[in-house]
């Protein structure tokens, strides 16, 4: 059986021991908003009534949000092609 968004984003959750606050924060380094009661509802059993399933986007935006929480943002790029021509 086949991992869904769900599965995955539960399992990172615990993984990396984050609360439902950490996560909202996550998902704002990469401006993207979801509420609290939103993500409750990704974490709920699939047969409860107010589950919700993980759509692509949500989980996207998550994990770029968590590659900045982890690894801090990416620096900018200098570009030497153009700094040479500029300095003759």
């Amino acid at each position: 059986m086949p991992l869904t968004n769900n599965d995955i984003f539960k399992k990172l959750r615990v993984a990396h021991k984050l609360r439902d606050d950490d996560i909202v924060k996550i998902c704002a380094l990469v401006d993207f908003k979801v509420s609290k009661s939103e993500l409750g509802a990704f974490f709920r059993n699939e047969n409860h009534p107010k589950y919700k399933a993980c759509g692509d986007q949500i989980l996207r935006n998550f994990l770029n949000g968590l590659i900045i929480h982890l690894r801090g943002p990416m620096p900018e790029k200098k570009n030497t092609d153009n700094n040479q021509k500029n300095s003759k």
